[in-house]
């Protein structure tokens, strides 16, 4: 028996086109599901390493691209369980692709694996500690396990 999906609205950006055509809106939303624990209004953006760069030195006060950003615009609300979580969630395709490269998988899985992570964040997940970063780190493999990619996080 197949669970039930959470309600999704989802907007898919490709500021920086390189990834469109290997990244079908369908597959995204696939990610995306398979890491909602709840409703959610979403916005994925794909963006280069200039605009990366830019958010990440203006909301974080770092100044480089980093592979995703999640911008959470409810975190700290209280919400009921019918209420969406609103967040955009920012991919660096430059950072992706480099990271992908050097870690030896597929554009794709890490890709996924980025969506899955970033979707975890903007519900409230986090690994600002050792136990909270293990307990996500578990959740993201089995996310990916059943999405039909190896772990993320093995050597």
């Amino acid at each position: 028996m197949q669970e039930k999906k959470h309600p999704l609205e989802l907007e898919v950006q490709f500021a920086d086109p390189r990834l469109e055509s290997l990244l079908p809106e369908a597959t995204l939303r696939t990610w995306v599901e398979a890491a909602l624990l709840g409703p959610a209004e979403l916005t994925l953006r794909f963006v280069d390493a200039a605009e990366g760069q830019a958010l990440n030195l203006a909301y974080r006060g770092k100044d480089y691209a980093t592979n995703v950003l999640t911008f959470a615009y409810n975190e700290d609300e209280d919400l009921a369980d019918d209420d969406p979580v609103k967040a955009d969630i920012v991919l660096c395709t430059d950072v992706l692709q480099r990271e992908a490269d050097e870690q030896k998988k597929t554009v794709e899985e890490h890709t996924a694996h980025l969506v899955v992570h970033g979707v975890l964040h903007a519900q409230g997940w986090d690994h600002d500690n050792d136990d909270d970063a293990e307990e996500m780190e578990q959740f993201e493999r089995d996310i990916m396990e059943v999405l039909g990619f190896p772990d993320p996080y093995a050597d």
